[in-house]
């Protein structure tokens, strides 16, 4: 038997009935096929949160000012806020990193400088990033996850700040997925109104000013530092057969960017929650995507991701421990 049919066998003739455990049953599998193995472990869970300015966001299209960003980043490393609240509630070592926030962080400050540049620039007038910066950025995240596999992590989780990158995730999605941009717009931070219906003017505009022809192209136009960053943590995380943990409509887009540059990153990803973003549902669906909770987050950070990691724990503990109907001498239906 293939590995396939091997772990197949595994779980169906565990004492339950045939199939009674859901998606918990689709993500022992998965999680197997990962680690090429019937007998998965998780090891050393880790969350890395990438954050970077948008030079867009000076054109108001999201309802919180830019220096939200380095506040946030602030909240992180002093513990308070959601992400900090889940990592320590499910003992995941999470770390923060600076891919390009308009800000200087204190010397002290427990923030990994990754920094390319002092935010992305404003895609009104010119492309996101230069494709060296955007090349920068990638590389810089496949070293963080280099990082973790070095330390023994299998199973990565990814969050994200950054005030104004739903505008860039939505603009991502509708040139990958050929989605009426429209479609791909939400409130973000709490955009309504008025100010919502300023950014879909302002993102239409910028959709129509630039006509990229790669990924890479697309990604340098569209995206942001720490999309970018994102984007080279997947593709790594996916090379070293981690597990990967996928959170909300931002870190969407990136595995969705990631995907078009390496196909096989979607093999390994967990898609951890189905957001209260509009787009988000879109995107799960086009990447055949059953999440694992459904909670209407809207928070980003990578809080979705460190939730749903006790699901995953759950169906690498019931593969292993539960007992087989002839291990426990009870009666399989004929």
């Amino acid at each position: 038997m293939t590995l396939n049919e091997q772990l197949k066998h595994k779980i169906d003739f565990k004492t339950k009935p045939l199939g009674a455990l859901g998606l918990l049953e689709d993500l022992a599998l998965q999680v197997g096929l990962i680690q090429n193995t019937l007998t998965p472990e998780l090891k050393n869970p880790a969350l890395l949160v990438f954050a970077a300015d948008h030079g867009l966001a000076d054109e108001g299209v999201s309802a919180y000012p830019k220096d939200v960003t380095w506040q946030m980043v602030m909240n992180f490393v002093a513990g308070g806020a959601a992400i900090n609240v889940f990592c320590r509630q499910n003992s995941i070592n999470l770390k923060v990193i600076d891919a390009g926030v308009d800000f200087d962080f204190p010397a002290d400050a427990p923030v990994i400088n990754a920094k390319i540049a002092r935010g992305s620039h404003n895609m009104r007038h010119e492309p996101a990033m230069t494709a060296t910066e955007c090349a920068a950025a990638i590389q810089k995240g496949r070293e963080l996850v280099q990082a973790e596999a070095d330390n023994s992590c299998n199973i990565i989780g990814f969050g994200e700040m950054g005030i104004g990158n739903t505008s860039a995730s939505s603009l991502l999605m509708h040139r990958f997925l050929n989605i009426p941009i429209e479609d791909c717009i939400g409130a973000g931070t709490g955009s309504h109104g008025e100010q919502l219906t300023r950014k879909m003017r302002i993102l239409k505009e910028v959709s129509e000013k630039y006509d990229p022809k790669t990924p890479e192209e697309t990604l340098a136009t569209f995206g942001g530092l720490e999309i970018a960053m994102m984007v080279g943590a997947m593709l790594e995380a996916s090379e070293q057969r981690m597990i990967l943990l996928i959170d909300g409509f931002i870190a969407t887009a990136s595995v969705l960017t990631a995907i078009q540059l390496n196909p096989e990153v979607r093999a390994n990803c967990v898609f951890c929650h189905s957001s209260n973003e509009r787009g988000h549902k879109l995107m799960l669906e086009k990447l055949d995507a059953k999440p694992m909770l459904h909670l209407d987050l809207r928070v980003g950070e990578g809080t979705g991701a460190a939730l749903a990691l006790p699901l995953v724990q759950a169906a690498v503990n019931f593969l292993n421990e539960m007992a087989s109907f002839e291990a426990a001498g009870v009666t399989n239906k004929e």
